[in-house]
């Protein structure tokens, strides 16, 4: 595994789709400020993931949020199915209860392969939450609150950036760089 590699990617597509598209409007805040914690996993099993998942959860709820407030958990190869990664994504969930984080911390997930239901494989609304490599993005809820407080209208996020993504079609999205998963990356 090439981990300046997948640490790039993950870094173009935060500065390019999330930031530059704005599809979420609080990563600007905390990215600049370096507390964006990317971690690129080598775990060669999903037990092993699993345990680098419960560190990254006791670590974020222990860090001091103005040093680390979200973080990104990659894993370039272990999870190349969308659906078995989504089992991944409760198994999460279910991790974040057991280490009595509920309130405190939550999961949101990113794949090159991120499908909504109802949704066409190749319908441009997926890539919202499309990105090169299977990713666990651990939040502060706290966090989220403020920022959500903040900011006018934030529950008309997810379609403002359905919009955006029809705006910008696929074309511009292959103009931004970022890897889809469907061409040949493997880190």
């Amino acid at each position: 595994m090439n981990r300046d590699k997948v640490l790039a990617a993950t870094r173009q597509w935060l500065e390019k789709a999330v930031i530059g598209l704005n599809l979420c409007p609080f990563a600007k805040s905390v990215y600049v400020k370096n507390q964006v914690r990317i971690v690129v996993s080598d775990a060669r099993h999903v037990d092993a993931f699993l345990e680098e998942l419960d560190r990254e959860l006791d670590f974020l709820a222990a860090a001091d949020p103005a040093e680390v407030d979200t973080t990104l958990l990659v894993h370039p190869a272990l999870f190349p199915d969308f659906l078995d990664f989504n089992e991944i994504v409760g198994i999460a969930e279910e991790a974040v209860a057991e280490h009595e984080l509920e309130g405190v911390l939550q999961v949101a997930s990113f794949h090159p392969r991120f499908r909504f239901e109802g949704t066409g494989e190749d319908d441009i609304e997926n890539y919202t939450n499309r990105s090169p490599y299977p990713t666990l993005h651990l939040l502060r809820e706290d966090s989220i609150e403020r920022a959500v407080a903040a900011y006018p209208d934030a529950e008309t996020i997810p379609e403002r950036n359905i919009e955006t993504m029809n705006r910008l079609g696929h074309d511009g999205w292959k103009a931004l760089g970022i890897p889809d998963g469907g061409e040949d990356d493997t880190p």
